[in-house]
């Protein structure tokens, strides 16, 4: 494979996916538990700050977006970090990349699925252990699969109105509870002071986790419409909406709970506090449909990551086959299924789930320093997006992933390790045909 090619559109996928399914599909991607746990526990490492740091939080993100967007803006092809490394820096890293992010799909379907039997335990016990649980968690993941399968539109769509479902809890939490702050509490702190650092790493890296998902949407680039246009525009307008929405949850939060640090969920206690149980219920739900939306969007783009690494040469053959009815990468759609399942069944699926920053750092890393390449291969082509600064937004971007990936646990860099050792080894071995 030459590295200098002008790669083209992904044969055999079906283009359906307009410009704001792909924005919808964003927004479902990044929104999900974790607002629901945010304002807690970042209140808990930063008290009164916290709302400063949501939004240091979200300009940090939108550099790392901004990365994303310029480097989608070359290609048609589905594979998103993948894609961009192995063109920037040859098969063997593109490879690595792909293959840890694939593992973390997998990690996040099966710890999501049983997020969602715990969240459906409040409404029905049966789900919180036994048959009942193993049925949410089969059923969840079955029907997600399903969809994908039948094809990325449905999915698409499906995903569109779960982000109507998730943001509305949140948008009326916010237009209720702004009436019922208490500014005094909401803004009693003002930016993290120097004494916080040590605390702000550790914020940092949940805080990355709760905007984390972006960088899933470029994964299945050949089956948008027009990818190089759209892409980057949905990738831009998700971090302003979602940095928007996640400041003013945490304003409201801080601004009518004075328990957050305590509260094992914030959303619902704060909402009990101004609006009723029945506000409180539906924040409960919206947690629920919050988890299903990011779970929908988890099961539709990761086997575009093992699609892309089967089509190189890495792995079975049948994994790179498209379906020819649905035109989906159905054999990959239910294979990531069947592994989630025995994961999310099983339960030793947490250590992988613990990796899942780590791993999107790593894809992080990767697509910052591929952009500084893909720049300067691509300079003159006219529709490319051009970031200012030119390459001060991907340096940035890198030295901050690499702040962020010395404050992780020996433990899980570790396991990276091992992990990226045991994909080195599958690089070693391809298919006779590639």
């Amino acid at each position: 494979m030459s590295a200098a090619r002008d790669p083209g559109p992904s044969p055999g996928l079906v283009r359906a996916v307009g410009r704001w399914q792909i924005v919808g599909l964003s927004i479902n991607d990044v929104v999900g538990s974790g607002i629901y746990l945010l304002p807690a526990a970042t209140f808990v490492l930063l008290g009164p700050a916290s709302v400063w740091a949501v939004l240091l939080a979200g300009m940090v993100v939108a550099l790392l977006v901004l990365c994303y967007a310029q480097a989608a803006s070359y290609f048609d092809q589905p594979g998103g970090s993948y894609l961009y490394a192995r063109e920037a820096f040859g098969r063997f890293v593109g490879f690595e990349i792909g293959w840890m992010i694939w593992l973390t799909r997998i990690a996040s379907a099966a710890s999501l699925s049983n997020g969602l039997a715990d969240a459906t335990s409040r409404f029905w016990p049966a789900a919180a252990a036994g048959a009942g649980r193993t049925g949410v968690i089969a059923v969840s993941l079955a029907l997600l699969t399903a969809v994908n399968v039948i094809g990325v539109k449905s999915a698409a769509r499906t995903g569109v109105a779960l982000v109507i479902g998730k943001l509305l809890p949140l948008l009326l939490f916010v237009a209720i509870g702004l009436f019922y702050v208490d500014w005094s509490w909401a803004l009693a702190g003002g930016p993290p002071a120097a004494a916080d650092l040590g605390r702000l790493g550790e914020a940092a890296l949940l805080l990355l986790f709760a905007y984390a998902g972006f960088e899933n949407i470029p994964a299945a680039a050949g089956e948008y419409r027009n990818p190089r246009r759209d892409v980057p525009f949905a990738l831009l307008t998700m971090i302003a909406t979602v940095t928007l929405v996640y400041v003013l949850v945490q304003l409201v939060a801080q601004g009518t709970l004075p328990g957050l640090a305590d509260s094992a969920t914030p959303l619902a206690d704060a909402a009990a506090r101004f609006g009723g149980e029945g506000l409180a219920l539906l924040l409960t739900v919206g947690a629920t449909v919050s988890i299903l939306g990011t779970n929908s969007n988890t099961m539709m783009l990761g086997p575009r990551f093992l699609y892309a690494l089967a089509a190189d040469g890495y792995g079975p053959r049948f994994l790179a086959a498209v379906h020819p009815r649905f035109r989906t990468p159905a054999a990959a759609i239910l294979v990531q299924g069947a592994i989630a399942l025995a994961l999310a069944l099983w339960g030793s699926f947490v250590e992988l789930a613990l990796l899942s920053m780590v791993t999107r750092l790593l894809s992080y890393m990767g697509t910052a320093a591929a952009v500084l390449v893909l720049a300067r291969r691509y300079r003159d082509r006219p529709d490319a997006l051009r970031l200012p600064g030119g390459p001060l937004v991907p340096v940035a971007a890198l030295l901050l992933s690499l702040g962020l990936l010395a404050s992780a646990s020996p433990d899980n860099l570790a396991a990276v390790g091992i992990a990226l050792l045991v994909g080195a080894a599958i690089y070693r071995f391809p298919r006779r045909d590639s």
